[in-house]
């Protein structure tokens, strides 16, 4: 016989996955810095929950790789090292590139306009010295593109590695001193316009790991 949950069942799991959505969102788009502690009691304070849907949440981020847990229990976003910065580069430099070759027969001139707005966010970010904006803008312009690709699974994991990336991307944004949008976004704009997928994978793969690997150098 099926039973209902108890509603402070329900209640719990859903406190845990909306802290849980709001601190991968957070990371992903760089709103924490590489090393930077977090407490349960301070994320209890900040989503207004208790400990237990904090604690479900930091778990799910743990295995994600979005946060470290150390032996002593101290929780942090991570400080990634060269290797793997560069390891991570590596999968973008696979993954994004397909998905964007799989989007192609998909992408009509209204998804192009689109992505020409978001671009044209992402320069306003960089006049604003806006360093979540400017994160939070670059990857809605690559995720607006590969939505098209009708590859979930594919799409999942390329989120996987932003939210790895996401501390560590903000420390690239102040170290790099941006003070334009990303050229190579020009150029995946202009090779989805001519239908060319060859130039589609160069300009994406060139625009995902160029940072990375500046910081890696």
């Amino acid at each position: 016989m099926l039973t209902n949950p108890r509603p402070t069942e329900t209640g719990a799991a859903v406190a845990h996955d909306r802290v849980y959505r709001a601190l991968r969102t957070q990371i992903m788009h760089g709103e924490v810095m590489p090393g930077q502690a977090l407490t349960l009691r301070g994320l209890g304070r900040q989503f207004g929950v208790s400990m237990t849907p904090a604690r479900e949440a930091v778990r799910r981020l743990v295995s994600e790789g979005a946060l470290f847990l150390s032996a002593s229990g101290r929780v942090s976003t991570p400080e990634l090292s060269n290797e793997r910065i560069e390891e991570l580069a590596a999968i973008r430099a696979l993954l994004e590139p397909e998905l964007s070759a799989r989007a192609l027969p998909r992408a009509h001139m209204a998804l192009i306009d689109r992505m020409e707005v978001i671009n044209a966010g992402i320069a306003t970010a960089i006049a604003r010295r806006d360093g979540v904006g400017y994160i939070r803008s670059n990857l809605e312009f690559h995720r607006t593109l590969y939505l098209r690709a009708q590859a979930p699974a594919m799409l999942a994991l390329a989120e996987t590695v932003w939210l790895q990336l996401g501390p560590t991307m903000r420390a690239l944004y102040g170290r790099l001193g941006k003070t334009e949008a990303p050229g190579h976004h020009k150029l995946i704009l202009a090779a989805l316009q001519a239908g060319d997928e060859p130039g589609l994978r160069i300009a994406v793969r060139a625009d995902v790991t160029q940072g990375l690997r500046l910081l890696a150098a």
